[in-house]
């Protein structure tokens, strides 16, 4: 029988979940638990090409994992005849301790939390699911798999922030990056459609959803990402600046009477196309561009700008660039986008075919002409299957 991986995604007020077979790369089952602790709750269940679904209040992240539990047992498939041989976890922040899985111990749950002032809105409900599920599924290894794992060897240069050294020793400031699974993943699967080993390769990948991020992977290593200490840095996102003049605190402090914590709802939740067009559906703001809003089509320059920006600036951290790879929600279905990013780029090889740009895939696909000297790759990222794989080949 073939070994399976539970996925646990554990959100604020949400679990993620799903049942993966990381030998084939199949999914026997997904789930999403939404809105916990909300006077309505919202459940639903796929398997075997069946959708349950339950619309019951989930007081808290224990009691959606109980719902959870309940209908693998009820619907399907019983994880008891599922052959779990672990549980994996996906945690935002790992710092300068993990460049890789790690099996959970109470250890590993204490640093995770200690590293909770890092990543604020992401760690806590992280650690919230790991308990739980730890309570519920004791008898199975629990393992972490960190976004910022993939980027924890960065070059110095590129990780150290020009901060007074002490401050930023004695207070952990520098870059840490976040999607690193899905950057490693969409690497990886962008050398296996090129033919070449990843070890040849200059790569650029842009992560393209709500949350956006960049990354520069030279010979199979990732040599710089947009995200940094937090993932507030780099690109313009659904709802976050991306990068800005840090004077901008300081500024609205003073002048407008900010407090911190205001400004940190501004640039975390008020900005980015939200901020700029009034929306963070790419969707809307398209279609508002379309009718002549001023403010949209602004938006989709500001959003395009940024991309080529960093394209152009890790062709030179690199040398230039072998492939681009597009994913994630914006990235795989936004051929607008995908033409906006690379418009001008010619120079350094990064061009489009417009049909092959045009087509509506859900599969991994080449959107470059044939014969190009850079090529333009849409990759479906698939972090949940990464975890899966991370965790067996950790166990």
């Amino acid at each position: 029988m073939s070994s399976t991986v539970l996925v646990i995604n554990s959100g604020s007020s949400s679990i993620k979940y799903q049942l993966i077979d990381p030998a084939s790369g199949s999914s026997l089952a997904s789930g999403l638990v939404e809105r916990i602790g909300e006077p309505a709750g919202h459940v639903e269940h796929r398997t075997d090409g069946r959708v349950t679904e339950q619309n019951d209040p989930v007081p808290d992240h224990a009691d959606g994992m109980r719902t959870v539990l309940d209908l693998f047992e009820k619907v399907g498939p019983a994880l008891g005849d599922a052959n779990v041989v672990a549980v994996g976890h996906r945690v935002v922040q790992g710092g300068k301790y993990y460049d890789g899985p790690v099996l959970i111990d109470d250890e590993v749950v204490g640093l995770i939390d200690r590293l909770s002032p890092l990543a604020p809105l992401h760690n806590p409900p992280n650690l919230t699911g790991i308990r739980v599920a730890r309570e519920l599924l004791p008898d199975v290894p629990h393992v972490a798999v960190f976004d910022t794992a993939f980027f924890r060897n960065l070059p110095e240069a590129a990780a150290t922030y020009a901060l007074d050294r002490e401050v930023a020793e004695q207070y952990n400031v520098r870059r840490y990056g976040a999607h690193g699974t899905s950057h490693q993943y969409v690497a990886l699967k962008a050398a296996s459609m090129v033919g070449r080993p990843s070890a040849e390769l200059r790569q650029v990948v842009l992560h393209l959803g709500n949350g956006a991020s960049a990354s520069a992977v030279y010979g199979g290593r990732a040599v710089d990402t947009s995200m940094g200490l937090t993932p507030l840095e780099g690109l313009v996102m659904g709802t976050r600046t991306g990068d800005i003049d840090p004077a901008v605190v300081f500024h609205l402090a003073r002048n407008a009477g900010m407090s911190i914590d205001e400004i940190d709802d501004l640039l975390n939740k008020r900005s980015g196309l939200k901020g700029l067009a009034g929306y963070n559906d790419m969707r809307e703001i398209h279609r508002l561009a379309g009718d002549g809003d001023a403010a949209a089509a602004l938006a989709l320059e500001v959003y395009a700008h940024r991309l080529r920006k960093y394209i152009g600036a890790y062709a030179a951290v690199m040398g230039g660039i072998d492939v681009l790879s597009f994913t994630a929600g914006v990235g795989e279905n936004d051929p607008e986008v995908r033409a906006s990013a690379v418009a001008g780029l010619e120079f350094l090889g990064v061009e489009i075919d417009a049909g092959r740009n045009e087509a509506r895939s859900k599969e991994s696909r080449f959107i470059s002409p044939d014969g190009a000297r850079v090529a333009v790759l849409v990759v479906p990222t698939n972090e949940e299957l990464a975890i899966a794989r991370q965790a067996v080949s950790l166990l």
